[in-house]
C-alpha cells in the first residue's frame, strides 16, 4: 500500500512538473495569432521535443537578443545617449576644455543634432569620456540614480518601463523551455548590467555589450576596478558574432534584433546546423510607438528588411503582431 501511495505521489509530481512549463496555448499572450507567433512556438517545440530529429540539449539552447529597439525602445535617441548627455553636463565643471571641443560643446549648448553629426564615432568618444575615470561601483550607482530620476520625453515614463511586453514574454517562454537568454548589444555592457536582471530576468554574466577599457588598482587600499576613458570593444555589426564567441563560446540557435546592426548576429546564428530562429522586430506602429526603418538616424533596417524572407528569418510587425507594446499599454 505504501509503495502504491508513493507511486501515485510521484506520478502527481511528474504531471505537475510537466504543466509548470509554459504550454504553447498559454505562451506569448501579448502576441496576436499569426505567422510570427507560430514561428517562435514551432521552433521551441521542435528543439525541445525529446527524441525528435531537431532536439537540442538544454546546454546548447542559447538565445541572444539585441537590446536597443529589440527589448526596449530606442527613440528619439538611444537611452544611453541621453544618459551620456546628462553626464556631460554633470562633469562639465571638471572639463572646461569641453566648452570649445566637439562634440561636447554642442551638447552643452543643447544642440544634439550637431553633437551627433559625427555619427557613431562621436557617440563612442562621448561614451569613453563620460564612462571612464570612475570605479565600476560608482558608475553603476550613477546609472541607477539616473534611471530613478530621468523620464522619457514622449511618454513621461521611466526608461526601464519602456520595455516591450511581447519580448518580455518571449524571454520567459524560452527560459521556461530550458533556454539561456543573453543580451548582445551595441549599448554599454556596464550600463545594461545595472537593470537587465531586474527588468529582463537576465543576470549580469549573460549581458555583453560595448565597453571601455578597465584596470585593476588599489584605491585607498581597496581593490577596485576602474573604467578608463578609451574604447575597448564595439559590440555592433561584425562585432556582435565576435562578442558572442568571446563571451558565450557557443553559437546560438536563436537570435533577435531590429536593425542592420544585428544582421551579422542573425546571419551567423542561422548559418549553424539544425533548427535555427532569426527574428527581426520591425518598428511600423507610429500610433503606439514609432514607425521607422530604412531612413532612420538610429535603428536603421534596410538590408535586413530586404533579405529576411530569403534567409528564412521572421519579420515581426509591431502593428499587426503585437496586442500591446509596453507593459503599461492596454491590449488591443
Amino acid at each position: 500500500m505504501r509503495n502504491k501511495l508513493l507511486s501515485l505521489v510521484s506520478l502527481c509530481l511528474l504531471v505537475a512538473a510537466a504543466f509548470a512549463v509554459v504550454q504553447p496555448d498559454d505562451a506569448l499572450p501579448s502576441w496576436r495569432d499569426g505567422d510570427a507567433r507560430d514561428a517562435i512556438v514551432d521552433f521551441v517545440q521542435r528543439v525541445t521535443k525529446v527524441g525528435g530529429d531537431e532536439f537540442v540539449p538544454p546546454a546548447e539552447r542559447i538565445a541572444v537578443f539585441d537590446n536597443d529597439g529589440t527589448l526596449w525602445a530606442e527613440q528619439p535617441l538611444y537611452f544611453q545617449a541621453l544618459y551620456i548627455f546628462d553626464r556631460v553636463a554633470e562633469l562639465a565643471p571638471e572639463h572646461p576644455e569641453w566648452k570649445t571641443t566637439e562634440p561636447f560643446a554642442s551638447i552643452l549648448k543643447g544642440d544634439v543634432k550637431a553633437a551627433l553629426a559625427g555619427g557613431e564615432e562621436a557617440l563612442l568618444e562621448l561614451m569613453a569620456a563620460t564612462h571612464g575615470g570612475i570605479s565600476t561601483e560608482d558608475f553603476s550607482d550613477s546609472v541607477r540614480s539616473w534611471l530613478e530620476e530621468a523620464r522619457h520625453p514622449k511618454t513621461g515614463k521611466r526608461f526601464d518601463e519602456m520595455v516591450y511586453q511581447p519580448m518580455l514574454e518571449v524571454l520567459e517562454y524560452l527560459r521556461a523551455n530550458g533556454f539561456k537568454t543573453f543580451i548582445i548589444s551595441g549599448g554599454g555592457i556596464d550600463f545594461m548590467r545595472v537593470f537587465a536582471e531586474e527588468v529582463y530576468g537576465i543576470p549580469p554574466e549573460q549581458v555583453f555589450g560595448s565597453s571601455v577599457a578597465a584596470e585593476y588598482k588599489l584605491v585607498d587600499g581597496v581593490p577596485t576596478i576602474v573604467k578608463l576613458p578609451k574604447l575597448h570593444f564595439f559590440d555592433d555589426k561584425e562585432g556582435k558574432p565576435v562578442g558572442v564567441h568571446m563571451h558565450i563560446g557557443r553559437r546560438p540557435i536563436a537570435a533577435f534584433g531590429n536593425s542592420d546592426g544585428d544582421f551579422q548576429m542573425l546571419e551567423w546564428t542561422t548559418a549553424g546546423p539544425g533548427a535555427r530562429l532569426g527574428l527581426y522586430v520591425h518598428h511600423d506602429d507610429a500610433e503606439r510607438e514609432w514607425a521607422y526603418d530604412r531612413e532612420s538616424h538610429i535603428g536603421k533596417l534596410a538590408r535586413g528588411l530586404d533579405e529576411a524572407e530569403s534567409r528564412g528569418w521572421t519579420l515581426v510587425s509591431m502593428k499587426d503582431d503585437w496586442k500591446r507594446i509596453f507593459p503599461f499599454d492596454e491590449p488591443r
